[in-house]
């Protein structure tokens, strides 16, 4: 993700890279990081020092790390008042109050996928719920590939929050994780949640609504790590110009009562 970022940022007027920041023992330690995204030299050296990568002075930072070195490095950011873009997902619950108390001070952007259209389809899938009413069982299908750790995924999550918001049902007690044994038949609220694991799939959705006679089905399918990276630089112009707050891809996009 970092490299698409800084891959596209070139494509971005008024918007400059800063610094390129990895963990530590990253191969990638060094070199520069306009090199590895293969657009050049950019005279940023990818480093694993934070404060290193303060110094030069960025407005906004986005962050597609894990859970907690995503909190690690909110630490910094607030006392250098950075703002930033959080693409990362899995979070706990203790470490989302942290991440509400972070955003007192400085502006974060955060959401389970950058996607222009994924948020779309946050939308969309709310909408369908309320139209279609209870009567229409709700079955979401997430597929990715092997190395993505957390499960189901951030998106996947939110499309089922979606729906249960639309019909008053309260999240996550309406969630279902699969199915298996002997009594597996549907329960009267219950949102169904399946994660495929597979190959090098870059991400796909689908929530289907179900009910007598017809179904209706919306997907979405990322065929490129740019879509990310593109609705990310996005919310980055947004965050450069938002106090301080907790904003989520609905204000960057301007997708009101979604």
């Amino acid at each position: 993700m970092g490299r698409a970022v800084i891959r596209l940022l070139a494509e971005e007027p008024g918007m400059r890279l800063c610094a390129a920041l990895t963990e530590s023992g990253d191969a990638a330690l060094g070199i520069d990081a306009g090199e590895l995204a293969g657009v050049g030299r950019l005279g940023v050296p990818v480093t694993d020092q934070i404060a290193q990568a303060l110094e030069a002075g960025p407005r906004v930072a986005i962050d597609f790390t894990s859970a907690a070195a995503t909190v690690e490095n909110l630490g910094h950011l607030v006392g250098a008042r950075v703002a930033c873009v959080i693409g990362t997902t899995g979070f706990t619950d203790a470490q989302k109050t942290k991440i509400g108390a972070f955003a007192r001070r400085i502006a974060l952007v955060m959401a389970p996928n950058m996607s222009t259209g994924a948020n779309v389809l946050f939308s969309l899938v709310r909408r369908a719920a309320e139209l279609l009413g209870d009567g229409y069982d709700c079955e979401v299908v997430e597929a990715h590939h092997v190395a993505k750790k957390d499960a189901p995924s951030g998106t996947a999550l939110r499309l089922a929050e979606r729906v249960a918001e639309a019909r008053g049902w309260k999240f996550p007690d309406v969630l279902r994780n699969g199915r298996a044994g002997a009594n597996a038949s549907r329960g009267v609220r219950e949102i169904g949640m399946h994660a495929l694991r597979m190959g090098d799939v870059v991400g796909e959705h689908r929530v289907l609504f179900s009910g007598r006679g017809e179904t209706v089905e919306l997907r979405h399918q990322a065929t490129s790590r740019d879509a990310f990276a593109r609705g990310a630089l996005r919310a980055a112009r947004f965050a450069a110009g938002a106090k301080s707050g907790l904003y989520g891809m609905d204000e960057v996009l301007s997708l009101s009562g979604s």
